[in-house]
């Protein structure tokens, strides 16, 4: 797939150019003819077509070439622009790249992997057949022969795809908490954008929410079920690492992203994310959010089993749903309820679920019952379910940074993600419900690739609160093109149009000294909401504030200092 730059000129005529060249380009190289798909939006066009899964990157090569030979001029500035008319050493080069990256032994492995049902991978480096302890991988440049295989060995496991807007990590560390609690306890693996991580335990840190992250995780031959985020970004740049998985949860879908790849609204959000019902076959299912309008609307053209949860269990939707005979959960008279089968059964009462904060966190609440609902499609007992539902939560260890809370004398303090609009908007209104008469400080911060339409709109969020102090930062890592401050600038803006005063905000670029910066502040009665995003600065807030409990610190007295930091 090849996205065009903003700003230049899309005509049918560039179009028709632009396909002639791939379909002259396919032929010289022996590929199957297949569709070209053009999808134009706000920004450009993306034009994709299928290719050899061993000649991928040479299929990159032959895109950009015949855009570059639609160009009539070359697009001003473009590196290749001179080149792309001098027709002989292009081919030339590209036909040499797709011989370098013919892997016939891989395509070999990969049919008789489809005639034996097993799953493979391939990538950069690496090839697998099987999954997880069914597993087995080998370095490209050693493949074996089909012959040479103990099929009998090899086979997947239990997979779980979770996506959405918000809430994906939480539920995904909930479904692999209750998978660690099954039988006699699955070796559960799970890879979100805080790393992968085996039986709760990370083994290696770092944001794999995507493909790479989901083949590193499968080719563990320690796991026996995995549960998989699969975030916007993965799902357009890469696609799914899967082609089969036994559920796939969206959680919902709200404004986030908006103005990269071509993702322009709440439809074009839910087609991107509902990729993953692709691989949800009649013996799956696809577990959806009934409160979501756009996820309802949408599920009226899917083919695959779909489950239901809401808040409300005699929601519309589950209510006709349940009817048809098909699998809900939702909450009823406080007790969570699950409908799977012929069997309705309660799950306790939802504000003994540390998770819910009893009770009070309604789009935990929805993680709860989507997590829940995932977990009976993959075959777990209810009674399993229930039980770890009144224990993940109860400590801060078992879901970082999302919603992790500290009762310090005199103070209350929230941390999460909190990245989008509707995720700050469900933080903050916890949060300020313990304001009392107190005060609130609020850190708060984008990520660089946003649009400004959606940086202002979190500060738009922030300011419906009120909070007595706002420390802008910038995220280390985040940054993702902007100028140091530029964001800040941009929150600083929105929240002074919106009413809040110039005395309250501050910034303080570190999200470490941001924290320090709220602690001083404080005083008792006040509420610190501290969404923190870095891992690194995670992690030391977290145990900053696990020292400061330790010693039952309280507002206004001296706070220790961390090595390397001076005071504020």
């Amino acid at each position: 797939m090849l996205e065009t730059a903003p700003g230049i000129a899309i005509t049918e005529a560039r179009l028709l150019a632009w396909r002639d060249a791939i379909v002259w380009a396919r032929a010289e190289l022996g590929w199957a003819d297949s569709t070209i798909a053009v999808r134009r939006h706000g920004t450009g066009v993306a034009l994709a077509f299928a290719a050899p899964i061993d000649q991928l990157y040479a299929a990159t090569e032959v895109n950009e070439w015949a855009w570059h030979r639609a160009c009539e001029p070359p697009v001003p500035g473009s590196p290749a622009a001179s080149a792309t008319w001098d027709a002989d050493p292009n081919r030339v080069s590209i036909r040499a790249m797709a011989l370098g990256e013919r892997r016939p032994a891989a395509l070999a492995l990969i049919a008789t992997a489809k005639q034996q049902q097993c799953p493979a991978y391939f990538d950069d480096e690496m090839f697998s057949l099987g999954e997880g302890e069914g597993s087995q991988t080998w370095p490209l440049s050693a493949l074996p022969s089909p012959d040479d295989i103990e099929w009998d060995d090899l086979h997947p496991i239990p997979k779980a795809l979770v996506t959405g807007s918000n809430g994906k990590t939480t539920t995904v560390r909930l479904l692999a908490a209750i998978c660690r609690a099954h039988g006699h306890g699955w070796h559960s693996g799970h890879a979100c954008t805080d790393g992968l991580f085996v039986d709760g335990v990370c083994v290696e840190p770092g944001d794999f929410a995507g493909p790479m992250g989901a083949r590193a995780m499968l080719r563990r031959a320690d796991v026996q079920v995995a549960i998989l985020e699969t975030a916007r970004g993965g799902l357009l740049r890469r696609g799914l690492a899967v082609q089969r998985a036994d559920v796939a949860v969206v959680t919902n879908i709200s404004a986030d992203h908006f103005g990269e790849y071509g993702i322009a609204n709440l439809d074009d959000l839910a087609d991107a994310k509902l990729v993953l019902a692709r691989v949800i076959d009649e013996r799956g299912l696809l577990v959806l959010n009934a409160e979501d309008a756009v996820l309802r609307r949408k599920a009226a053209d899917l083919s695959c089993p779909v489950g239901w949860f809401a808040l409300d269990n005699d929601h519309p939707m589950l209510v006709v749903h349940r009817a048809r005979g098909g699998t809900t959960c939702g909450v009823r008279e406080g007790q969570l309820t699950l409908s799977h089968g012929s069997m309705e059964r309660s799950l306790g009462p939802v504000a003994d679920m540390p998770l819910s904060v009893s009770s009070k966190a309604t789009y935990n609440t929805s993680n709860i019952a989507a997590a829940a609902l995932a977990a009976a499609a993959m075959g777990i007992h209810p009674k399993t379910i229930a039980a770890v539902l009144t224990k993940f939560g109860a400590t801060n260890a078992d879901n970082p940074g999302r919603l992790q809370r500290w009762f310090l004398p005199g103070l209350q303090v929230y941390m999460d993600y909190a990245h989008n609009p509707d995720g700050l908007r469900g933080f903050l209104k916890l949060a300020s419900a313990g304001r009392d008469r107190g005060r609130m400080a609020l850190i708060l911060g984008q990520a660089g690739n946003r649009s400004d339409d959606d940086i202002r709109a979190l500060a738009a969020v922030a300011a419906e609160f009120w909070p007595e102090l706002v420390i802008l930062k910038d995220i280390g890592g985040y940054m993702r093109g902007r100028h140091a401050g530029e964001v800040p600038s941009l929150l600083r803006d929105e929240l002074l149009r919106r009413g809040v005063s110039g005395a309250a905000i501050v910034e303080c670029r570190s999200e470490l000294d941001a924290a320090y910066m709220a602690l001083q502040w404080a005083r008792a009665g006040d509420v610190l909401a501290l969404p923190i995003h870095a891992l690194e600065a995670r992690a030391e807030v977290s145990a900053l504030l696990d020292g400061l409990r330790a010693e039952r610190w309280h507002p206004g007295q001296p706070l220790p200092l961390l090595p390397g930091m001076k005071m504020l």
